[in-house]
């Protein structure tokens, strides 16, 4: 009975001990979080003892410059801050304190930009695409980058026409219908009949069709009854002449590839040219 007492009264101890080491662990978080929100809340207090229009300088609060101008002088316990406009292609757009003011941004053309908006004391430069040109990297009212709008191909006309923030966009012209790449709407082809003449050259979606004019047939028929007669003519002239000169021996006729367009040669030997002219005729 003894030890069973013994054995409850280390039970209730031990309890004991551990309700006292909650609660002083309990106490040091408290007493933490209290210095640390102390601490942090004098750095606050610290940071915002300068006006918004003033800034810290070896532990004074100084007025800051107005925009288009810089600082020159930082303040002393006797004298206030001394200010510089802004010159040359600089600028300032806030009260500052720099000892400096910032470069104006050049439009390259190399880019694809120009100047929209020129430079001035207080303002940076407004750069915008090019003519034919579009932005594709935009920063505040500004763009910083810019390509060439999209060329349509010959067979695509501009379903879209580019903008200066948006690219053009191009469509394939139907069937029967053409452009060269420049139109916005496609053409349809000519139609030669309706002129009273012939297609040439059938149109495509590039190119219209070509048209002629018609050829009479009997003009043609005529032209070509008229080459057949002067070959046959000629042929029969030739053939006769050769029979001529075999049967009478005066002269030998050596033809040498008649038909040969690279090499026609005639060699022939007789008295006088005359003679054979005289002999074809008759």
């Amino acid at each position: 009975m003894a030890g069973h007492e013994v054995r409850g009264g280390n039970v209730n101890f031990f309890f004991l001990r551990r309700l006292i080491s909650t609660f002083i662990m309990i106490s040091s978080l408290k007493h933490t979080f209290i210095i640390t929100t102390v601490f942090f809340s004098n750095i606050e207090l610290y940071i915002c003892t300068c006006a918004r229009a003033e800034y810290e300088i070896n532990g004074a609060c100084c007025p800051m410059c107005p925009p288009g101008s810089r600082v020159f002088r930082y303040c002393t316990e006797n004298s206030s801050t001394t200010c510089k406009p802004c010159f040359g292609l600089t600028f300032t757009d806030e009260s500052n304190s720099f000892p400096r003011c910032i470069s104006c941004k050049p439009c390259d053309a190399g880019q694809g930009l120009r100047i929209k908006t020129a430079c001035t004391r207080t303002s940076d430069t407004v750069c915008e695409p090019l003519e034919g040109f579009y932005c594709t990297d935009e920063y505040s009212v500004s763009c910083r980058y810019a390509v060439e709008h999209t060329k349509c191909s010959p067979g695509q006309y501009i379903k879209q026409k580019g903008t200066a923030l948006k690219d053009a966009e191009c469509a394939v012209c139907a069937d029967g219908t053409y452009s060269n790449g420049s139109l916005q709407i496609c053409k349809p082809h000519s139609q030669c009949e309706d002129f009273g003449l012939i297609e040439i050259t059938k149109g495509t979606n590039s190119l219209d069709a070509e048209c002629g004019k018609k050829r009479p047939v009997a003009l043609i028929a005529g032209v070509s009854l008229v080459i057949v007669v002067v070959l046959a003519v000629l042929l029969i002239a030739i053939v006769r002449m050769r029979r001529k000169c075999q049967l009478r021996g005066k002269f030998h006729i050596n033809l040498r590839m008649v038909f040969n367009l690279s090499c026609k040669c005639f060699i022939i030997k007789v008295e006088s040219l005359v003679t054979i002219l005289s002999r074809i005729v008759s």
